[in-house]
């Protein structure tokens, strides 16, 4: 008999009955009646030709062929459920659901600019963006992406370094005006300062110039939103420490020209499974090239000012003119 004429839902039933060692528990659990599974035992004897089981007041018993073929059935199941496991995530069409959630500063305010062409290209994956102000659990299954400022250990996470944060000071030029400008960090004591309240914890790991500023500046808004930070700053309520790539996205705030305070180093993480699936490893390569030197070098390990590419010059005349 070729092996091709084996039917596997005969098989299936034998394994049913052959671990439960009854008729009537293997029919409860197929969802089908004793009859049916009887008849079924039947025809795959009739098919190996040879007998499978013995049928007792007990029960039933395997023959020696019975146990041969219940360790192949055995083996058929489990790389059954290989083959559900390891690919029935593998999708076949960029389609669906991948959910990001971060923090409100990179993913709001500047992955957000290029959702309208990674939709045009991608047009069957969903966005559900979340912004949190704790560390998502991608373990337990919270969000399949973030952005961490802190590489992970865990063996079922997976990382790539996406970029580096330049943290520098901004302010609004009617804040300029009224207040004048800061020709150093000393300066900064003399004027309203912003900070996130993300950042009082993380400024003593960033640097002693960073730690040093913290004890000696005095703040007139401390936030947990990096949305109000920016929105106060550009209304002029007094200089803000924001991320330089800013100078890029909102005309509103000028960068002063100060020293850096800190690099602050990033990774995108993800679980393994979202790795197996394309429309994961689309949403990745995308998030990965918005912080590549070919897209802004704001994101480079090296710093650089805006004003080396044409940004804040007016901020400079305006010190210049005051000065005068």
């Amino acid at each position: 008999m070729s092996v091709d004429r084996l039917d596997w839902d005969k098989l299936r039933v034998f394994g049913a009955v052959a671990e439960l060692k009854s008729f009537t528990a293997a029919a409860k659990r197929l969802g089908e009646s004793t009859p049916t599974v009887s008849r079924k035992i039947d025809d795959l004897e009739r098919k190996l030709n040879c007998e499978l089981l013995v049928r007792s007041p007990r029960g039933v018993e395997l023959t020696e062929a019975g146990r041969m073929v219940a360790r192949h059935v055995q083996t058929i199941n489990g790389e059954a459920n290989s083959i559900w496991s390891e690919v029935c995530n593998l999708d076949l069409e960029a389609t669906g659901k991948i959910r990001i959630m971060a923090g409100d500063g990179m993913v709001p305010h500047w992955l957000t600019r290029s959702i309208p062409a990674f939709h045009d290209a991608n047009p069957g994956i969903e966005l559900d963006i979340s912004i949190t102000n704790h560390e998502p659990d991608l373990l337990g299954d919270e969000t399949d992406i973030t952005l961490a400022f802190s590489e992970p250990r865990h063996r079922d996470l997976q990382s790539v370094q996406a970029g580096v944060l330049h943290y520098i000071f901004f302010a609004a030029p009617e804040y300029l005006e009224r207040k004048g400008y800061p020709e150093s960090l000393f300066d900064l004591q003399g004027h309203s300062c912003l900070l996130h309240s993300g950042y009082i914890n993380q400024i003593d790991s960033w640097s002693t110039r960073a730690h040093d500023l913290k004890k000696a500046l005095t703040y007139a808004v401390i936030t947990n939103s990096g949305t109000v930070l920016r929105e106060a700053c550009a209304a002029g309520a007094g200089i803000a420490l924001l991320p330089s790539y800013l100078a890029e996205i909102d005309p509103r705030l000028k960068p002063l020209h100060l020293q850096e305070i800190a690099p602050i180093r990033f990774w995108i993480v993800y679980t393994h499974r979202l790795q197996q699936l394309s429309r994961g490893r689309i949403v990745i390569d995308w998030i990965r090239r918005q912080f590549s030197p070919d897209v802004s070098p704001w994101f480079m390990d090296t710093f650089v000012h805006p004003d080396k590419r044409g940004i804040g010059s007016s901020v400079d005349g305006e010190r210049r003119k005051s000065s005068a």
